[in-house]
């Protein structure tokens, strides 16, 4: 089955998405954005399965609303906000880090995050080592932990557009981190989800090109 139960390091059980080859040698750990693992980030880890991965998704809201999945209206991105709110970013990473245990033992494993999973994945990254490699998509609290050091190679993607991430952000992110390859597009917020009215074809085609030769390079 695709669901799978994860246990974290506070004793704290949720659920996660897991597709791929579970015997594959290398492995991703997929970070929701604000509306929990829905069908578009299940449609992401198949998308990533489909080149050899062994995929996990944790469900991070599991640690307030379990099994929630929201859409893309006004009421939906309000009521993601709020939950992610009342979540602690180190209750977070010990999510990760349980998804990430449950990987394949023995391969390098990488991280892909988007929206609010853009800014857990850099925390991952600065804040464990558990990971060989991190790409973030939109992290809108990369620039609060900006001065942190990455323990991994990191990729970092932004849309000039973005509302939420206003490129004297992007500017500031990296003069903090010239070893980080960073890449600006010219859409918006969210430019990777297809299933949003922000979505950029072109846009999202280069970033996943570059997050598969990223990973290729250094997983």
């Amino acid at each position: 089955m695709p669901t799978i139960s994860l246990t974290a390091a506070d004793g704290h059980r949720l659920t996660a998405y897991r597709a791929g080859p579970q015997n594959a040698d290398r492995a991703l750990v997929v970070v929701q954005e604000i509306f929990g693992v829905n069908h578009h980030m299940r449609n992401v880890c198949e998308r990533f399965a489909a080149e050899g991965y062994a995929v996990i998704a944790p469900a991070l809201f599991d640690r307030v609303a379990p099994g929630i999945e929201l859409g893309y209206q006004a009421a939906d991105v309000a009521q993601g906000r709020e939950l992610r709110g009342k979540i602690e970013d180190g209750l977070t990473l010990l999510d990760v880090l349980a998804a990430a245990a449950a990987l394949p033992a023995g391969v390098k494993r990488g991280i892909v995050g988007y929206c609010w999973g853009g800014t857990v994945t850099w925390h991952a990254a600065t804040r464990s080592s558990a990971f060989s490699a991190a790409s973030g998509w939109y992290g809108g609290g990369i620039i609060a932990a900006k001065d942190e050091a990455p323990r991994c190679p990191v990729q970092l993607h932004f849309g000039e557009t973005d509302a939420s991430i206003p490129m004297t952000d992007v500017e500031a992110i990296k003069a903090a981190q010239p070893g980080a390859e960073i890449h600006v597009y010219g859409g918006g917020h969210g430019f990777g989800c297809d299933e949003r009215g922000s979505y950029v074809q072109a846009d999202y085609e280069l970033a996943q090109k570059r997050t598969l030769e990223f990973f290729a390079k250094t997983l």
